[in-house]
């Protein structure tokens, strides 16, 4: 089935969907805010708590509550070599990475916010804005971080969210393109460090479910859908290699993406 012809065409799809604005560098200029979404993708967290102990940015917010995937967080955490001490059962992805920010890598817990209830990718940018409001922030310059196969519908998401408020820019930084490769008769992911990032399955349905959902139409998230999400502009040849890849890859995987 993986081909190296359905191999490219994840990978095109994947570098698509991580909407990468900073060449990988991350923020650059003033320090400013970041929203970290929870996720089950640690090098996303860890690359965030990094920015602002080095004070590349001011001030972190987590947010994230209790959702579908939360219990992917959960696993990631509790067979991490340096995390596994972190409680996790009942509680927040906000609140799990806030204590793998504070205890494992040294954020002061003052430049750190909490967004604890949110559930879903949309709720996420509704919830963190209400914290926003309530600490009477005024940061025009927010820096996004998510897991990265959700990080363009996440942009979309908070643009949305901020639709009222158009001096406020956004900035992209997934930390990582996720990029298979063969490794003997399997797959891995390319990059030291990067070999157990997602499973094959939760990978796969991922990328099935991320562009239906980005389109601006019935049946998707966009304005001319459901409404949840701004305006995305899919190129044709992404549209292409979605319809080349779906009846190859939902046999086996299906959209079990959340």
């Amino acid at each position: 089935m993986f081909t190296e012809s359905v191999i490219n065409d994840m990978n095109r799809l994947a570098y698509f969907l991580a909407f990468d604005q900073t060449s990988g560098k991350g923020p650059m200029g003033e320090p400013s805010l970041m929203i970290l979404l929870g996720n089950a993708i640690l090098p996303t967290a860890e690359a965030a708590f990094q920015a602002v102990v080095q004070g590349s940015v001011s001030r972190l917010l987590i947010a994230g509550g209790i959702g579908h995937s939360t219990d992917l967080l959960y696993q990631a955490v509790q067979t991490h070599p340096r995390y596994r001490h972190i409680h996790t059962s009942g509680r927040s992805e906000a609140e799990v990475l806030n204590d793998i920010a504070v205890q494992c890598c040294a954020v002061p817990q003052k430049q750190i916010l909490l967004e604890t209830g949110s559930t879903n990718c949309g709720d996420n940018a509704l919830q963190a804005r209400r914290v926003l409001d309530l600490v009477d922030d005024n940061y025009t310059h927010i820096t996004l971080v998510q897991d990265p196969l959700m990080q363009l519908r996440t942009d979309a998401s908070f643009r949305h969210v901020w639709r009222d408020r158009p001096e406020v820019i956004f900035l992209n930084w997934p930390v990582l393109v996720p990029q298979l490769e063969r490794e003997g008769k399997g797959l891995r992911f390319a990059g030291e460090g990067n070999h157990s990032l997602w499973s094959l399955p939760r990978f796969v349905s991922l990328l099935l479910g991320e562009i239906p959902r980005l389109r601006n139409a019935p049946g998707g998230y966009g304005p001319r859908g459901a409404g949840f999400i701004a305006e995305v502009q899919i190129p044709a040849e992404i549209e292409e290699i979605y319809a080349r890849l779906r009846p190859v890859l939902e046999a086996d995987y299906g959209d079990r993406s959340f």
